[in-house]
C-alpha cells in the first residue's frame, strides 16, 4: 500500500535552500539534492491545520508564547522523553543553531575550551571559534564500523581551560543515538572536570532505537546542561524558526537569556506557537508513521549499497534521517570526490570533510525523501561507476 510519504512534491522554484540553490552551491546542472537536512515531505495535517487557523485570524504583529506553547513541550518532553520539564526552565530561541552560540557565550569566557566530538555537525565548530573560544577537538573512536566516545582520549586532551563540552545526541553525521550508559559515562567525566553541558538534541525525535534525555542518564547534570530541543527537524518546521531550550539551573539560564537579548532573540515569530503545539499536540501519530518510512528508507539504501555499489560503505544510522557512507574505496580526494559525484553521478551531497578532517572519506546523505527518490539516488550512483 503506498504511504502518504510516497508523494512526491515540486520543491523547484520554491524558494527553498536545498532544491534550488543545489545547482548553484555544488557547481553542477540537474543535481538531485540530498544534501542540507530538511525533509522533502509537508508537514502533518495538525501543523497544517494549527498555521491555517493562525493566518485566517489575520493580524499578524508582535508576539508572545501563552501557555499552549508551554504546555505543548512539557507534555511532548514527558511523554515521548520520559523527562520532567518545569515552565520556567524553558526559553525560547529561533533556532537550535542560535542557541548553540548564545549558549557558548553563557559558559565560557574568550579563551576558555569548548570539547567537541568529531566529526560533528559544522556550526558546532563556528559557535565556539566566533566568540573567540577553542575548539578542544577530541575525536570519536571507530571500531567495526561503529563509533563510540573515546574516554582514555578524553582523558588525554582536556586541559585546565576546559571549561564546557558540546554534545550531540543523536549524532549528526554519525547518526549514533547514545546508549544511556555512554551518557552516563560521559555525564560523570564532565562531572569530574568541571564542566557545562550543551546539549543539541534536536533529532531526539527521530530514532530508530530508545533515546536518552542527557541527564535522565545522570540527574546530577541537569543542573550543569543546557538542552537544545526543537520541532523542526521531526516535523519539518527549519523554515519557522522555533527552538524550545531547556535549562533547570536559574543562574545558568540567567546568563543564557542574558546573551539572547543581545542580539535581540528572544521573541518568536507570528506563526512559532502555532507550529509548535500543532506539531506536539495533534502530530504524534504522523511522527510514527514517518519514522517507520523512515527506517524502511534507510534499510534500503543500506542493503542496495551493499549489493550494487562495491567501492561505497554506509553506516546505519540509529537515528536521523543521515546515511554517513564511507566512499574511501573511490581512491579519490575530497576534491576529486565531490567532483565525481557531481560531474559524474549528478547527485548533492553533504562533504564529510565539513564535519571535521575525519570525515574526509565521506559523504552525508540526506535520506527523508520518498522511496524514488532514494532508487533515483542509487541508480545515478551505479550509473556513475561507484
Amino acid at each position: 500500500m503506498q504511504s502518504i510519504f510516497d508523494r512526491a512534491v515540486d520543491r523547484r522554484g520554491s524558494g527553498s535552500v536545498k532544491w534550488d540553490r543545489a545547482d548553484k552551491n555544488f557547481g553542477g546542472t540537474d543535481l538531485l539534492p540530498m544534501w542540507i537536512a530538511d525533509m522533502d515531505f509537508p508537514s502533518p495535517p495538525g501543523v497544517l491545520a494549527a498555521l491555517r487557523q493562525r493566518v485566517e485570524q489575520g493580524i499578524f504583529g508582535y508576539s508572545v508564547l501563552t501557555g499552549a506553547y508551554y504546555e505543548a513541550v512539557i507534555d511532548w518532553m514527558a511523554r515521548r522523553h520520559q523527562c520532567e520539564v518545569k515552565r520556567e526552565w524553558i526559553v525560547f530561541a529561533p533556532g537550535v543553531v542560535s542557541a548553540l552560540n548564545f549558549a557558548v557565550q553563557a559558559v565560557t569566557e574568550p579563551g576558555d575550551e569548548v570539547m567537541i566530538s568529531t566529526p560533528v555537525y559544522a556550526p558546532f565548530y563556528r559557535a565556539v571559534e566566533e566568540w573567540g573560544r577553542v575548539v578542544n577537538r577530541c575525536p570519536l573512536k571507530r571500531s567495526d564500523g561503529r563509533y563510540t566516545f573515546d574516554f582514555e582520549e578524553m582523558e588525554r586532551r582536556i586541559t585546565p581551560r576546559t571549561r564546557a563540552l558540546m554534545l550531540c545526541s543523536p549524532h549528526n553525521p554519525v547518526g549514533r543515538v547514545w546508549t544511556r550508559e555512554e551518557l552516563e559515562a560521559l555525564g560523570r567525566f564532565c562531572l569530574r572536570h568541571d564542566l557545562m553541558v550543551i546539549a543539541d538534541e534536536i533529532h531526539s525525535d527521530l530514532v530508530f532505537q530508545p533515546h536518552t534525555v542527557f541527564w535522565n542518564a545522570l540527574p546530577e547534570m541537569a543542573q550543569r546542561t543546557i538542552l537544545c530541543t526543537a520541532p523542526s527537524k521531526t516535523f519539518n518546521l527549519a523554515g519557522i524558526q522555533a527552538s524550545n531550550i531547556i535549562i533547570p539551573n536559574e543562574e545558568l539560564r540567567r546568563r543564557y537569556r542574558s546573551v539572547a537579548e543581545r542580539h535581540h532573540a528572544l521573541s518568536p515569530n507570528a506563526f512559532a506557537e502555532a507550529a509548535v503545539v500543532g506539531a506536539y499536540r495533534d502530530s504524534e501519530a504522523w511522527l510514527d508513521e514517518l519514522l517507520v518510512y523512515l527506517k524502511g528508507n534507510v534499510d534500503y539504501f543500506c542493503a542496495e549499497v551493499a549489493r550494487s555499489l562495491p567501492k561505497l560503505r554506509v553506516l546505519p544510522p540509529e537515528g536521523t534521517y543521515l546515511a554517513w557512507v564511507d566512499c574511501s574505496g573511490l581512491g579519490l580526494s575530497p576534491e576529486e570526490r565531490q567532483r565525481f559525484l557531481v560531474e559524474k553521478c549528478k547527485v548533492a551531497f553533504n562533504d564529510g570533510s565539513s564535519f571535521g578532517p575525519e570525515g574526509a572519506d565521506f559523504v552525508r546523505v540526506n535520506l527523508a525523501c520518498p522511496r524514488s527518490t532514494v532508487e533515483e539516488c542509487l541508480q545515478r550512483l551505479r550509473t556513475g561507476g561507484c
